[in-house]
C-alpha cells in the first residue's frame, strides 16, 4: 500500500492493522541527541486511549509502546526510530458478518473498489488504531519542537453542534437528546505558539497546505480551517487584513490569517481547526448493500466511539507537530547564513 509515509526530511511511516498483532511507526530523519524514552511517548498515547465518560469505545488496550531502534542511552542516534504497540484486545468475531456487506460511511466499499478485497476486521488500515503510529511519531516531533521553544496544544471546541468552553463538558449529558446508539461529530482547535517566521514554501509546499494535508489525512476529518478559515469569505479585506506593528521583531495587531502569509509562517500563533464527522459505526438500523449489490439492512455491533472527536486532540497536535518538525528541518538550507552557522569557521 502506497501512501503510508509522510514528510520529506522528518519522515514517518505508520504500519499495522486494527486486528493484527501490532501497530507502530518508523521515523527517519530525527536529529541525533534528542533525549527520548518510552515514557515520553507513552504520555501522549495515554491521551489517545479511551477515557471513559460514555463517548469512547469500550475496547480496552494498554497501548504500551516499545522503542525498538534509534535510541541509545536515552538519546536519539540519528538512525531510524522504530516503535511498536501490541494489539491485545481485538475481537474479530464482532466483525465476521461484515465480510460480505458494506457499512455506510466506512471505507469498506472504497477499499474493495481499489484492492479487490479488504480486511473487514475492525477496518484494517482504515481503523482509528492506525493513529497510534501517528501519535507515537508526534510525541517525538513535539519533544523536538519543545527544544526550540515551540508549543503545540489542541482541544475540542465544538461537540454535536454546541460550543465547548471546558473539556469537562465532553460528556453525554451535554449533548441535547443524546442517544447512545447514535454518534456525534465535533471540531478540534490546535494552536502552535513560538513558531519563527519563514517556515513553508511559497508555491505547492505552503505551510498551510502541508498542515491541511496532514490533518485531512486523519480518519473522520472532513474539513480544515487555518485562521479565520471560511469566515474570511464573508468579510472585507479591510476587516480581514492583519495590520503590522512598528518595532522588531515584526508583529501583527490581529491574527485573522492564523499564522501564515503566502504559505509561510509569519511569527504569530498558528491556528488550525479540524471538523470531525460522526463515527459511522452506529447501533441504529441502516440501509446498505452486499458485495454482490443486493439490498441489506445493518446495525453495526462491536465497540466504537460515540464521539471520536473526544480522543482526537492529541492526534491533531501530532500531525501538526510532524509538519512543523519537517518544515523546520527543510528550511535550514533556505539561507546561506544558516549553512555557514553549521559548516563555516
Amino acid at each position: 500500500m502506497a501512501g503510508s509515509t509522510f514528510g520529506k526530511v522528518f519522515a514517518v511511516t505508520t504500519w499495522g492493522e486494527s486486528h493484527g498483532p501490532a501497530v507502530g511507526c518508523v521515523i527517519d530523519g530525527c536529529p541525533a541527541g534528542l533525549p527520548l524514552c518510552e515514557d515520553d511517548v507513552q504520555t501522549f498515547l495515554d491521551l489517545r486511549r479511551p477515557g471513559g465518560g460514555g463517548l469512547a469505545t469500550a475496547r480496552k488496550e494498554a497501548d504500551r509502546v516499545r522503542i525498538l531502534s534509534g535510541v541509545f542511552e536515552g538519546k536519539t542516534t540519528g538512525t531510524p526510530i522504530s516503535m511498536m504497540v501490541e494489539n491485545t484486545s481485538h475481537r474479530s468475531k464482532d466483525y465476521s458478518e461484515l465480510a460480505e456487506i458494506y457499512r455506510p460511511g466506512h471505507a469498506d466499499f472504497t477499499f474493495d473498489a481499489k484492492y479487490g478485497f479488504r480486511d473487514h476486521n475492525g477496518g484494517g488500515r482504515a481503523s482509528a488504531r492506525e493513529t497510534i503510529g501517528r501519535v507515537a511519531a508526534g510525541a517525538v516531533a513535539l519533544k523536538l519542537l519543545a527544544e526550540l521553544g515551540i508549543d503545540v496544544e489542541s482541544r475540542v471546541v465544538r461537540l454535536a453542534g454546541c460550543d465547548v468552553t471546558r473539556q469537562a463538558e465532553l460528556t453525554p449529558e451535554t449533548i441535547p437528546g443524546f442517544d447512545p446508539a447514535d454518534s456525534y461529530g465535533g471540531v478540534v482547535e490546535c494552536i502552535a505558539k513560538g513558531l519563527p517566521a519563514g517556515l513553508g514554501e511559497p508555491v505547492f509546499d505552503k505551510l498551510d497546505a502541508e498542515i491541511a494535508k496532514a490533518v485531512m489525512s486523519i480518519g473522520a476529518v472532513k474539513g480544515v480551517e487555518i485562521g479565520e478559515g471560511f469566515r474570511a469569505a464573508d468579510v472585507r479585506g479591510s476587516e480581514n487584513n492583519d495590520a503590522f506593528l512598528p518595532g522588531l521583531p515584526v508583529t501583527k495587531a490581529s491574527n485573522h490569517a492564523g499564522g501564515t502569509l503566502g504559505g509561510i509562517s509569519d511569527g504569530a500563533d498558528l491556528i488550525v481547526r479540524a471538523a470531525f464527522k460522526p463515527t459511522p459505526s452506529i447501533g441504529l438500523p441502516q440501509q446498505t448493500v452486499t458485495r454482490a449489490g443486493e439490498p441489506a439492512e445493518i446495525t453495526v455491533g462491536g465497540r466504537h466511539d460515540t464521539a471520536v472527536v473526544k480522543r482526537a486532540p492529541v492526534i491533531v497536535s501530532s500531525m501538526v507537530a510532524l509538519v512543523l518538525a519537517d518544515m523546520l528541518l527543510r528550511n535550514m538550507p533556505a539561507k546561506l547564513e544558516n549553512l555557514k552557522k553549521v559548516y563555516g569557521e
